[in-house]
C-alpha cells in the first residue's frame, strides 16, 4: 500500500482517486442508484477496476462487515463512508438506504467476498430498491460458486446452486432428497467442520458413484481441488480435519437406460418409421443391449426377412 491518502475529490469536478500500486486513478461520481459490488473471495488481485471506481464514486457503502470491507478499502487507499448492512440490522438499515437513494446519492452493495446476494439477505434490499423505482446496477466480479464450478470439471451447461445445506442431519437428508433426481450439476457451500459429514450424507442419499469436487481455499495460497466420486470423498474426508472456506461441486445423476424388458416396446417404436437394421442400431444405443439380438427381434415383429 502507497502512502496515497485518496480518495480526494476534486472541488470543480467532483472526481475522485484510488490507488492501485503505486498508481493513482480518477473515478467519476456515480448516478443515483444501487451498485451490487463483487469483491474478491481471497486475492485481493481479483478486484476489478470498474469495481473500484464504483467504490470510489459511491457515496456510501453498505457492507456485511465494516471491518473485513475497511481491510479492502485501505489496500487501495479508499475513504467512502460505510454503513454496516449484515441479516441481524437489515430491518433497520434498509429505511436509511431507501432514504439515501431518494436524495440523490449512489449507494454500494458488498459482501465479506464475492458477489453479494449468494446466501446472505441483500437480496431484500434489491427488492425495496426495485418496488421504490430506484436502479439496480450489478457491477460482476469473483464468486466462489463460478469459480469452484469451472476447476471442478464436471459438466457446466446445467447448473443448480444449493448454498449451505441444513445443520440437522434429519433436514439435511431430506433436502438431498429433493435435489436427488435433478438433472443439473449441484454446487453447494459447506463449513469445514461439517464437510465429513456432509459427504457421507451426499454419498447416501445422492449416489456415491456421482462425480463430485471439494474445492477449498478458492483464488488463495492453498487453494486445492480435490476430485473423485463421492463415496471416494467421503472416505478421504472422514475423521480430517480441514480449514478455510469449502465448495463442493457435484456431478448430475447418471442417465438412466431402458432396459430389457423395455426393448419389445422400443423396437415396436421404432419400425414405425425404421427399417429392423436401423430401428435395432436405435434401440441398441438406448439400452445397451446386444444389436444383433436386437436384429434378430425385428425381424421376428416384421414376421420375416428385411426387404430393401
Amino acid at each position: 500500500m502507497t502512502g496515497e491518502p485518496g480518495p480526494r475529490e476534486s472541488q470543480t469536478t467532483g472526481v475522485r482517486r484510488f490507488v492501485i500500486g503505486a498508481h493513482a486513478f480518477e473515478a467519476p461520481r456515480l448516478e443515483p442508484a444501487l451498485y451490487i459490488v463483487s469483491t474478491p473471495i481471497g486475492n485481493l488481485g481479483d478486484m476489478t477496476v470498474r469495481g473500484l471506481e464504483t467504490l470510489a464514486g459511491a457515496d456510501l457503502i453498505a457492507c456485511e462487515d465494516t471491518r473485513v470491507t475497511a481491510t479492502l478499502l485501505q489496500r487501495f487507499a479508499l475513504k467512502t463512508p460505510m454503513l454496516a448492512y449484515h441479516e441481524h440490522n437489515a430491518q433497520k438499515q434498509r429505511p436509511k438506504i431507501l432514504q439515501a437513494l431518494e436524495e440523490g446519492k449512489a449507494i454500494a452493495l458488498v459482501s465479506d467476498a464475492g458477489t453479494p446476494l449468494v446466501s446472505d439477505p441483500g437480496y431484500r434490499l434489491v427488492r425495496d430498491v426495485v418496488e421504490a423505482g430506484y436502479r439496480v446496477v450489478p457491477i460482476p466480479g469473483a464468486s466462489s460458486p463460478l469459480a469452484a464450478l469451472v476447476g471442478a470439471g464436471l459438466p457446466s451447461d446445467t447448473v443448480c446452486f444449493a448454498g449451505f445445506l441444513p445443520q440437522k442431519a434429519g433436514q439435511r437428508g431430506k433436502r438431498l432428497g429433493e435435489l436427488r433426481n435433478v438433472p443439473a450439476t449441484l454446487v453447494f457451500f459447506e463449513s469445514p467442520h461439517r464437510l465429513p459429514d456432509a459427504l457421507i450424507a451426499m454419498a447416501e442419499t445422492l449416489g456415491g458413484e456421482r462425480e463430485a469436487a471439494v474445492a477449498r481455499e478458492i483464488t488463495k495460497r492453498f487453494e486445492t481441488f480435490e476430485r473423485g466420486s463421492l463415496s471416494d470423498l467421503a472416505d478421504r474426508f472422514a475423521g480430517r480435519s480441514v480449514k478455510g472456506e469449502i465448495v463442493v461441486v457435484v456431478g448430475p445423476p447418471p442417465e438412466e437406460r431402458p432396459d430389457a424388458s423395455d426393448a419389445d416396446r422400443l423396437l415396436a417404436e421404432a419400425l414405425k418409421t425404421m427399417k429392423p437394421a436401423a430401428a435395432a442400431k436405435h434401440v441398441a444405443e438406448l439400452t445397451g443391449l446386444d444389436r444383433k439380438s436386437l436384429y434378430a427381434k425385428t425381424l421376428a415383429l416384421k414376421g420375416g426377412e428385411e426387404t430393401s
